[in-house]
């Protein structure tokens, strides 16, 4: 019983490592798959933009902006791309190599096949079944002769079967390597045509480069000019979010703090649902592109200049809806010099702000779902485009949205 039980988990073990690889390639064919879908619905989706917007825009500096966004999109599809490719080159090849093993064992198998029944057949006519159990000295050597002839029938049954199912084994590797070169020669043909237009992208791209050296100053103080209005920005929704951090613990007769939430039981527990929500929190608007992400960054046109961004900045389409990504309750809307008006919802400690919106949906002191709407992207001073600036806060510390928000 005991070496039964072995025997039983050793094979469970064998399967589960011979399968492992299959499904380990499975895993990685569809996590590359759906790579290349998000990365086509990305370009799509700037491409949309580019021309929804084509004439609310003719800086060169947002052209430039626009164009090294496209491109850097488009080289990770030709890399997720020939990732593909490639591992659909190793799958083909396994499977060469199993169709010709199982070609040689097929093979192997009908001569061992054609050997027993033409032995089987040779045995009949030299003697006939009946007489060879009738030639039995004693009962129990006939029962045993019976034993043998019905093992041998069975045992020319399996050999059949097993011919039957190795030959549908090959069939189906066959028809599995006829559409892997279909797969493969279908993604060789896009990524060729995605190569095409990151040609004409950067010849494109090159064009706009060298109107931007001849104007280096003026592009210099155009970049001082957008870092001032982020900063001010910035600036302006960090003293609100003071003021009402103060008034709020004053109001609750907790100690004055301008940094620090003093939370009840309920706002402990709604800040840690927030918190168990990372990295899964839905976007704030159904359609968009990040165009400016959180953190220092290096101008595009002139890399000598950094520019601070303490949010993301989302493209998005005219009149496009704005709704929380997670349910609490208005605590400010407020008019933000040249970015329209902000609108802050507390969860807990964390606060999440929605900037530049107009046609606001919601009032201060309304509780607020996850998902709801509460108004419209308005346009960027800077560009004219219709631009949500989106912060996350823990109090008043800043916090990197596309590490909150799934797959920002």
């Amino acid at each position: 019983m005991i070496y039964k039980t072995h025997f039983t988990f050793f094979m469970f073990f064998l399967c589960l490592l011979l399968t492992t690889p299959v499904l380990a390639q499975s895993t990685a064919r569809e996590r590359l798959e759906a790579k290349r879908i998000a990365l086509k619905k990305e370009i799509a989706q700037i491409n949309n933009l580019l021309e929804n917007n084509q004439e609310k825009s003719r800086s060169l500096l947002v052209q430039v902006e626009d164009i090294e966004r496209k491109i850097s999109s488009t080289q990770q599809l030709i890399k997720v791309t020939n990732q593909q490719a490639n591992l659909l080159t190793r799958e083909i090849n396994e499977n060469l190599s199993k169709i010709t093993k199982l070609r040689k064992d097929l093979e192997q198998l009908k001569a061992d096949y054609a050997k027993m029944i033409s032995k089987s057949y040779r045995s009949k006519s030299q003697k006939s079944r009946v007489m060879f159990l009738l030639s039995s000295e004693s009962f129990l050597q006939a029962y045993k002769r019976l034993q043998y002839m019905k093992q041998y029938a069975d045992y020319r049954h399996q050999q059949g079967e097993e011919i039957k199912e190795q030959t549908q084994e090959l069939k189906e590797l066959n028809n599995e390597l006829i559409e892997q070169r279909k797969a493969k020669e279908s993604l060789l043909a896009d990524n060729r045509k995605t190569q095409q237009k990151l040609k004409e992208d950067k010849r494109r791209q090159e064009i706009l480069i060298a109107e931007v050296r001849e104007k280096t100053g003026s592009f210099k103080a155009q970049l001082a000019e957008r870092q001032k209005e982020i900063s001010e920005i910035d600036a302006q929704i960090q003293k609100l979010i003071r003021e009402a951090i103060a008034a709020e613990n004053k109001k609750k007769g907790a100690k004055v703090s301008k940094n620090k939430f003093a939370l009840t039981p309920e706002a402990k527990e709604l800040a840690a649902n927030f918190a168990s929500n990372k990295g899964k929190l839905p976007w704030p608007v159904k359609s968009g592109v990040v165009t400016m992400k959180f953190g220092e960054h290096p101008s595009k046109t002139i890399h000598t200049v950094k520019i601070m961004n303490n949010g993301v900045r989302i493209e998005t389409n005219e009149n496009e809806p704005v709704n929380a990504i997670f349910k609490g309750e208005v605590f400010k809307i407020q008019a933000i010099k040249g970015a329209n008006k902000a609108v802050m919802i507390r969860h807990g400690d964390f606060i999440s702000v929605y900037n530049n919106l107009n046609d606001i949906r919601v009032e201060v002191g309304e509780k607020i779902s996850r998902g709801q709407m509460i108004g419209q992207v308005g346009k960027a001073t800077a560009t004219q485009r219709p631009t949500l600036n989106f912060y996350i806060f823990k109090n008043t510390t800043y916090l990197d949205p596309s590490l909150w928000i799934y797959k920002m």
